[in-house]
């Protein structure tokens, strides 16, 4: 039986690992059932924080734009979803401006007495959006609604995904909080009979359904609001899904962002926003960014960037917080390395203790590189057959002559396991390794069709990260 040591990256802390590492149990389940999984959280004990409570960062005296920043690139089809991640009503204000530009004059369209304003019927369609039919495969999302109800049945086989609620309960035993998925605990018992996860957006939906309701009232409230009494126009449908859906992930992530990004697949992310086009009578399902970025987009994005300077300085103690745990680790495991290492090498005597061998080392990001640090040092742990590394920047740092156990010019050496090394060309801290180390690093390129910096977050809801990692492991 092989074990699947899986290390984690940069800002991650148990309740964001305990998610990502079911992921990885069920992503893994489907294509290799027979596989262990093992933790290997460093985040808590090893990571950063601010030990002097903010002391280090200015107090804001004066509230003063400096403007500035560049655009966004408007011809790429992923520009729509990055100006989603920052303002989830942006596009939607950018058509009610458009709207009330074609009104002219201030004068009202004159609806018959009576008669409700289309644009009032249309909010209230909003408000009554639900997450059925939202599972991959077709399966029905029974009784989820926007104020999220349970996700019975929905799963990527057929499976059900019962107690699922919006308070947040168990997707048959897995949960935000860590609870046990299909008897995995704390060890790292056997994948068989896990099943679900892969092939559909039932994870995504689970996350976004105790958020869907309060998102949705608040586009409701937006349509309701700016564009009452203007006339018709064509497109709603899905700006208004695209809303519905960002605000969804937004709430999902916590106040300010205090979460780790939730990992999305590209695939699922339209699926769900297919679906929420559809309730509300749209057809543009799939694709949509392309033509966006030519349309209403461009103009919101060309609109909104300036002030973001601006914004960032004004908030500048709650960002700092906020970007501690992701940028603090990196600075912190580059003076004290130590002992995010000795976390992994225990970890890996921990598999190999128990008799399910050979091992590898599954590991995202910053953990990349300190698996690639310890391999690479004299006395490496033993059992290693395999590792694998996922949107890492341990080329990068070898490129640099910042990697701890490796000088630039260094080969691996002999004792070095069979390494893979997958990224996405979104993502801009993957990096390749295949040139970096002739013969001695195979590449493995996905495409979670999302931008950057959610690139970064969402390979292990990536099903094809899987498909291609079952054939690889030993």
């Amino acid at each position: 039986m092989t074990s699947v040591v899986f290390v984690h990256g940069t800002g991650v802390r148990a309740k964001s690992y305990e998610k990502s590492f079911a992921r990885v149990v069920n992503g893994l389940g489907r294509v290799r059932a027979e596989v262990r999984v093992v933790r290997c959280l460093w985040g808590e004990e090893h990571g950063a924080s601010l030990g002097l409570d903010g002391a280090s960062v200015p107090v804001r005296s004066k509230n003063r734009g400096i403007g500035g920043g560049e655009l966004l690139d408007e011809d790429d089809p992923l520009a729509v979803w990055a100006l989603l991640e920052v303002d989830p009503l942006a596009e939607l204000r950018e058509f009610a401006e458009a709207a009330r530009a074609r009104r002219g004059g201030g004068a009202r369209a004159g609806f018959a007495p009576g008669r409700q304003d289309p644009w009032h019927t249309i909010a209230d369609r909003v408000r009554g959006l639900s997450l059925a039919g939202a599972s991959g495969g077709g399966e029905s999302v029974a009784g989820v609604s926007g104020g999220g109800e349970s996700l019975a049945g929905v799963s990527g086989g057929g499976e059900s995904v019962a107690g699922v609620s919006g308070g947040g309960e168990s997707v048959a035993g897995v949960s935000g909080g860590g609870e046990s998925l299909a008897g995995v605990s704390g060890g790292g018992e056997s994948l068989a009979g896990v099943s679900g996860g892969g092939g559909s957006p039932a994870e995504l939906v689970s996350d976004l359904a105790p958020h869907l309701g309060p998102a949705a009232g608040r586009v409701a409230h937006e349509i309701s609001r700016t564009l009452g009494g203007t006339p018709p126009a064509d497109g709603i449908e899905a700006i208004a899904a695209r809303a519905v859906y960002a605000l969804a992930v937004q709430r999902a992530e916590g106040p300010d962002g205090a979460d780790e990004p939730l990992p999305v697949d590209g695939a699922d992310r339209d699926a769900v926003v297919g679906a929420l086009t559809d309730q509300l009578g749209g057809t543009d399902r799939g694709g949509f960014a392309a033509r966006a970025a030519k349309g209403v987009a461009v103009r919101a994005l060309n609109s909104y960037l300036s002030p973001l300077s601006s914004l960032a300085h004004s908030f500048r103690a709650g960002i700092t917080r906020g970007s501690v745990p992701a940028g603090g680790d990196i600075l912190r495991y580059q003076a004290r390395g130590a002992g995010v290492r000795a976390a992994i090498r225990a970890a890996v005597r921990e598999a190999v203790d128990s008799g399910h061998g050979p091992v590898v080392l599954l590991a995202h990001s910053l953990g990349g590189i300190a698996c690639v640090d310890l391999l690479a040092e004299p006395d490496p742990p033993a059992g290693v057959e395999l590792l694998v590394t996922v949107g890492s920047q341990a080329p990068f740092l070898y490129e640099l002559d910042a990697l701890t156990a490796l000088r630039r010019g260094e080969p691996l050496p002999a004792a070095f396991p069979r390494w893979i090394n997958v990224y996405d060309e979104h993502d801009l801290l993957g990096f390749v390794g295949a040139k970096v180390f002739p013969g001695r690093v195979t590449d493995l390129r996905v495409d979670t069709r999302q931008p950057f910096p959610r690139a970064h977050t969402s390979y292990f809801a990536h099903h094809r990260l899987y498909e291609l990692l079952a054939p690889e492991l030993p």
